[in-house]
């Protein structure tokens, strides 16, 4: 859009302002370009009663993807008394601000000219417009810098008078940090920094503020000069429904960050600063246990996804939580994610009901470790919290169980007639009984049914049988260059079946996979760990090579995520399972997790089924997982902020990482915080936090750096594995570390050296 063209003509005696402007939100290569590409390039209208500069003239490079030539001038004369007038000073400018094209047009008449109103006073500002351009003085690029911001927040009052007062300063706080994203202020940053004045780099939340203490000690360093002389201040606009300046001190500001994030997630615990959130499923409520441990080593959160189980899991979860919260008195709060409209496999028919044993062994084929298997009665309770079994198994025949001791042979025929040993290594006392421990130094293949006897020297004796055996997970194993077919079906399970030229097969009941992708676009599956190429579609086929997967295969079972990066694919935002859950949610949870969000729509969307269920309490959770998500983040924030439940973001990094490219995500990470950081609203730092740990008991330590790195957020989410336990004390370990505790011990190295 070009920018229009304006001439005023001017009284004498009367002040002049001409502001031209191209401002556009970033270079093509920054991620500030994403978050405002989509604003549109509007006149605003701008009126300041105070003076602002004398005679100067300012340029400031505005990055349009990559092309720096454009700039922003900013020069002013006065009549002959020096003085202001607060009549009949026009002039004319043009930005590119924050506003929806179509909600700036339809606010006023096609027609109409937009005139700005700006007062200046000085004494001598006489000066000639071939001038202009010369002056690149600090002092002035801040204060056109401080006045651009200000001119999008009148731009964009509007939009900040629908917000409710809770969000209201912080709604502000974050157009001024949009306004200042859409400057390239690279070169400003470096003055200012090797001055030790300012960084740009950490104003976000409270950019008018450290703005204007920038422009103060800058006057205080002109003491020499023209205007340590004349009286020269930046107005601050007033903020709509009657908020003052005060509300925007650096206290203030800080002090709003920090209740937003009590008010969503709850107190922090003691030397922490961060959250930790624990994502459970159905393992959390048949165990009698595991909440408790959680809440004991540092959980504050617990998450449940209502992508998976159903109301009575939730329910029985909820109720464990509850229950543990108070008899620890450790507060502790539940969110809920809503599934959202993503794409996944549909769920496998289910396999034989077969488990299989088996024991570690090295490259030779011996046994290092043999298999640990906890025994229990049926309805007994999960092994203690220190072991960790490969295998559980329910026997139905407690005189059995309360007849073994430990040392004692358990044989038994597997599926396949082999006979097997378990020789038993210890016993518990658990709450439906006795529980064991047991070994197991062969592969065996155990099914519902199985007879066990305990082998004496000369006879057997006190028989159990083994239940509840549950069905193998099924899966297809992909391999580079396989041909896979994503076939459209209604069924609520398929089978893996071939094709009829011999490929494997997986259903995807969603319509909008098959209405969207074209041939050639790239395919993912189970959050990137397959990738692939469309090679062909029709209204119930997809054809999809495969073109990263594992060295030796890698599987692909029921509800894996889909992904199509480059797809224009049209989601309806809150599907019906979404708008059931949420009822379910708005009676038992404290937080709603509303998955791929990726417009204003969205949460327009969202606003009216809270609003309608009157939930002016329920914490609001934006989950940011795709490209649109991400570049309309400050726009779905501000349209979230006219409500006053209490709001959060979580980075969620799998499906982010897919569809933006896994070389952006740190940058995009980088960029939601300080867009999160101007909002005051809290960040929730999710997706393969300490996951190493979590699965298999041993962190690397890149994920080690990675939850150090979490500090930065208000809270770090957790997923489920055999290891959780333990990745919450080290996480809560982790947390309470800081830099102070350990320079006891740096301090006498650093002497040491200093005099060697």
């Amino acid at each position: 859009m070009m920018l229009a063209s304006h001439s005023v003509s001017v009284a004498t005696n009367r002040v002049t302002t001409s502001i031209n402007a191209s401002a556009a939100f970033g270079s093509s290569n920054s991620t500030s370009f994403n978050l405002c590409k989509e604003f549109a390039q509007l006149p605003f209208c701008f009126d300041a009663k105070r003076p602002i500069c004398k005679q100067k003239s300012v340029q400031l490079l505005a990055a349009q993807e990559g092309n720096l030539s454009r700039t922003i001038t900013v020069c002013a004369t006065s009549g002959n008394d020096g003085e202001p007038e607060e009549s009949g000073t026009t002039a004319c400018t043009n930005f590119k601000v924050l506003a929806d094209t179509e909600i700036c047009e339809s606010s006023r008449d096609a027609g109409d000219e937009i005139v700005t109103s700006i007062l200046y006073s000085g004494a001598d500002l006489n000066f000639k417009a071939e001038n202009l351009g010369n002056q690149d003085n600090l002092f002035d690029k801040l204060k056109a810098v401080h006045l651009h911001i200000l001119a999008m927040e009148q731009w964009n009052a509007s939009r900040l008078k629908l917000c409710h007062r809770t969000h209201l300063v912080s709604a502000a706080n974050l157009i001024h940090y949009v306004a200042l994203k859409s400057l390239d202020i690279e070169q400003l940053k470096a003055e200012l920094s090797s001055l030790g004045l300012l960084n740009l780099e950490t104003v976000n939340p409270h950019v008018l503020t450290s703005l204007s203490a920038g422009i103060q000690m800058l006057e205080n360093l002109k003491s020499n000069s023209i205007a340590s002389k004349t009286s020269c201040e930046i107005s601050n606009s007033k903020i709509p429904s009657g908020q003052e300046k005060k509300e925007f001190t650096v206290n203030r500001m800080a002090k709003k960050g920090l209740n937003s994030s009590k008010l969503l997630l709850g107190p922090v615990r003691e030397q922490r600063t961060s959250h930790i959130m624990v994502t459970v499923g159905e393992e959390a409520a048949e165990s009698e246990t595991l909440i408790t441990d959680l809440l004991q080593k540092g959980a504050t959160i617990i998450r449940i996804n209502c992508a998976h189980g159903n109301p009575c899991t939730w329910n029985e979860i909820i109720r464990r939580v509850k229950r543990s919260s108070q008899m620890l008195e450790m507060p502790c709060r539940i969110i809920m994610d809503l599934a959202g409209p993503k794409l996944r496999t549909d769920k496998l028919k289910a396999g034989p009901c077969i488990m299989k044993i088996s024991p570690k062994k090295n490259a030779a084929g011996n046994v290092m470790y043999p298999a640990q298997i906890w025994l229990s009665p049926q309805g007994g309770g999960p092994p203690p919290s220190h072991a960790s079994p490969d295998a559980v198994l329910y026997i139905d025949g407690q005189e059995f169980l309360n007849k073994l001791e430990i040392g004692d042979n358990v044989a038994f025929s597997d599926a396949r007639g082999k006979k097997r040993i378990l020789r038993v290594s210890n016993r518990y006392s658990v709450f439906a009984g006795v529980g064991l421990m047991a070994e197991c130094n062969s592969t065996a293949y155990v099914k519902s049914g199985t007879e066990l006897y305990i082998k004496g020297k000369k006879t057997r004796y006190a028989v159990g049988f083994v239940r509840d055996v549950p069905p193998a997970e099924q899966f297809v194993r992909l391999r580079i260059g396989d041909l896979l077919v994503i076939s459209r079906d209604s069924t609520s399970e398929s089978e893996i079946s071939s094709s009829s030229f011999g490929s494997p097969r997986v259903t995807c009941s969603s319509g909008y996979l098959f209405d969207s992708v074209k041939p050639g676009q790239p395919i993912a599956f189970d959050d990137g760990k397959i990738w692939g190429v469309i090679k062909g579609t029709s209204i119930s086929e997809i054809i999809v090579s495969i073109t990263h997967a594992g060295p030796r295969g890698t599987k692909l079972g029921s509800e894996k995520s889909i992904n199509i990066p480059e797809s224009d694919i049209h989601f309806e935002g809150l599907t019906s399972k979404d708008l059931m859950d949420l009822d379910f949610v708005a009676t038992h949870a404290d937080m709603v997790g509303v998955s791929f969000v990726r417009d204003v729509k969205d949460i327009i969307l969202l606003r009216q089924e809270i609003a309608k269920r009157k939930l002016r309490n329920l914490g609001i959770i934006l989950k940011i997982e795709t490209k649109g998500g991400y570049k309309n983040l400050p726009l779905m924030l501000l349209e979230a902020m006219k409500s006053p439940n209490p709001l959060g973001v979580m980075i969620a990094r799998g499906d982010l990482a897919v569809e933006c490219g896994w070389e952006k995500l740190a940058d995009i990470q980088d960029e939601i915080l300080s867009i999160c950081s101007a909002a005051h609203v809290p960040v929730i730092w999710a997706t393969q936090v300490l996951e190493s740990l979590t699965k298999s008991g041993v962190p690397t330590r890149a994920e080690i750096t990675d939850a150090a790195s979490g500090r930065r957020a208000s809270c770090i989410m957790l997923n489920k594995g055999k290891h959780i336990v333990e990745a919450v004390s080290t996480l809560d370990t982790i947390l309470r570390t800081s830099s102070t505790e350990l320079s006891p011990e740096v301090k006498p190295l650093m002497l040491s050296s200093h005099l060697s």
